[in-house]
């Protein structure tokens, strides 16, 4: 058994040789990952997309190091996803450069915690001009060479919170439920056209996610445990060979959505009852 399965990742991983990738929020974390596991796996050139440069050339020299020395191209692109003209200029660049890509994964993304009264407009629409917006535009702006060419793969990188309602982050929340809904569309939309897209859900990631300023007093844990960003990205690649709409990071999360939808009598006030308590141990946002 253990020798066909790694027979198995052996071909999976051969199935990345030589293809173009374009990975949003490649300069850290999930992203950064993601892109060493690719170059490992002889896939390249890999466009890394960002807002740092700095950022970027630090990893492409880290990218260009593990391929040595037969090299690998490493494109580094500073833009704002949240940005529909910095997506139009990027996409714009890479399709004239390549002609087509094989693999979009749009993982960048962030969160404010806070309850809703406590934040400002600018705030909320912020988390979903980056997180679901950043993920449309990337996926407008390449969508059309793939269906033209009838192959590739786009893996939108959400959350176990596109299932639960999290008090405190509710403008992240409805940015990875919209993720969710709008891959599961695509998914039916793209039935025959031999272009595929996946859902990649973790739990908590150990990355620089809980830097921003809004967890400055306080660093929710629901879990218990964080992921490495190491086990996510071995879910991309999962993910970017499956024909499955969604892969859910540890599989056994899917118990808990699952006996969400089942009972959500029970469930719900339990979950609710974790997420209120983690809010309380915030100050200014203890609840009633």
């Amino acid at each position: 058994m253990g020798k066909k399965r790694k027979e198995k990742e052996n071909r999976n991983n051969r199935k990345f040789q030589g293809k173009i990738i374009v990975i949003t929020g490649a300069s850290s974390g999930i992203g950064r990952q993601a892109a060493l596991d690719f170059v490992t796996r002889k896939a390249g050139p890999i466009i890394l997309v960002a807002r740092s440069l700095s950022k970027l050339l630090e990893l492409k020299r880290t990218l260009q190091s593990v391929r040595e020395p037969e090299g690998v191209d490493i494109i580094p692109y500073p833009c704002d996803i949240s940005n529909r003209d910095d997506v139009l200029r990027m996409g714009t660049h890479v399709l004239e450069k390549f002609g087509y890509i094989d693999l979009l994964v749009n993982n960048a993304g962030y969160g404010e915690f806070a309850k809703v009264e406590n934040q400002n407009l600018e705030q909320i629409e912020a988390v979903m001009r980056t997180n679901y917006f950043g993920m449309v535009h990337c996926t407008k702006v390449f969508l059309q060479s793939m269906l033209s060419r009838h192959s590739g793969h786009i893996v939108n990188v959400a959350s176990l919170a596109a299932s639960f309602g999290v008090a405190g982050m509710a403008g992240y929340c409805a940015s990875k439920y919209a993720i969710l809904g709008f891959s599961e569309s695509l998914y039916h939309e793209l039935y025959g056209t031999g272009v595929r897209i996946t859902v990649v859900s973790p739990i908590g990631v150990k990355t620089n996610f809980f830097n921003n300023r809004s967890f400055e007093n306080h660093k929710p844990n629901y879990t218990g445990f964080m992921l490495e960003a190491t086990t996510v990205s071995k879910a991309i690649l999962a993910a970017a060979n499956s024909t499955r709409l969604e892969i859910m990071v540890p599989f056994y999360a899917r118990v808990a959505v699952w006996s969400k939808h089942t009972f959500p009598y029970v469930v719900n006030p339990v979950v609710g009852k974790l997420f209120r308590r983690e809010l309380d141990r915030t100050p200014g946002n203890k609840t009633n």
